[in-house]
C-alpha cells in the first residue's frame, strides 16, 4: 500500500489548532499566575533573579503537564479549555499552599532565594504530574 503526503499531512489543521490552543493556555496561565503572585517574576528574572525563574519555570511546566495530557485526551477544544482552567486552578492553589507552608516565601523568591524557589518548583511539577495522570480518562 502507498501512501501520499497529502494522507501524511492530512491532521495538520488539527495540530495547528491543539498546538495553538495549548500555547495561548500557556500564555493565559503565565499571565494569570504573573499577576496573582505579589512579585514582579519577569522583571526579576530580566535582573538576573534565577529563585523567580526556577519558580516561574516549575508552575509553568505544573501548568504543561496537565494541559499537554488534555491534548491527548480531549474530546473536543472545549474540552480542553475546561482543563486548562482546573489546571491554572490547581497550580494558584499549589502556590498558596506552598506560601503556608514556607512563611515568608514570596519575599524569599523576590530575594533570590533559590532553596525556597526550587521547593516551589517540585511541589508544582509534582501536582503537575498528578494532575496530568489524572486527566487520562
Amino acid at each position: 500500500m502507498s501512501y501520499t503526503i497529502g494522507e501524511s499531512i492530512r491532521y495538520v489543521d488539527d495540530f495547528l489548532i491543539y498546538f495553538g490552543l495549548a500555547l495561548a493556555l500557556l500564555v493565559a496561565f503565565t499571565l494569570v499566575y504573573t499577576t496573582v503572585t505579589p512579585y514582579k517574576e519577569l522583571k526579576l528574572i530580566r535582573d538576573g533573579n534565577t529563585a523567580a525563574a526556577i519558580s516561574l519555570s516549575g508552575a509553568m511546566l505544573g501548568f504543561a503537564l496537565p494541559v499537554a495530557s488534555t491534548v491527548i485526551n480531549a474530546v473536543n477544544l472545549v474540552d480542553m479549555v475546561i482543563f486548562g482552567v482546573v489546571a491554572t486552578v490547581v497550580q494558584l492553589v499549589v502556590f498558596m499552599i506552598a506560601r503556608m507552608l514556607l512563611p515568608g516565601l514570596t519575599g524569599s523568591i523576590a530575594d533570590g532565594n533559590v532553596a525556597k524557589a526550587t521547593f516551589l518548583a517540585a511541589i508544582s511539577i509534582a501536582v503537575g504530574m498528578l494532575n496530568a495522570a489524572a486527566l487520562t480518562y
